[in-house]
C-alpha cells in the first residue's frame, strides 16, 4: 500500500486560502452562507439515505439467514 499518493494531492494552508479567496470573488460574501447550508443539507440527506440502505442491507441479511 502506498500512502504518498494521498499527500501529493492534499493542499496546504496557502492553497487553502487562494481556493477561499476564490469562492468570495465568484460567489460574494452573502451568497456563501446560503451554498454552506445547501451543501449542509446535501449531505445530511446523503448520510441518513446511506444509514437506511444500510440498515436496509441488516434487515435482508437477516431474513436470509432465518
Amino acid at each position: 500500500m502506498n500512502l504518498f499518493v494521498p499527500l501529493v494531492f492534499s493542499p496546504g494552508p496557502f492553497e487553502i486560502i487562494i481556493i477561499l479567496i476564490v469562492v468570495v470573488l465568484l460567489f460574494g460574501g452573502r451568497k456563501i452562507p446560503e451554498l454552506m447550508k445547501g451543501l449542509g443539507q446535501g449531505l445530511k440527506e446523503f448520510k441518513k439515505a446511506t444509514k437506511e440502505d444500510e440498515k436496509k442491507d441488516v434487515d435482508e441479511k437477516g431474513e436470509i439467514e432465518s
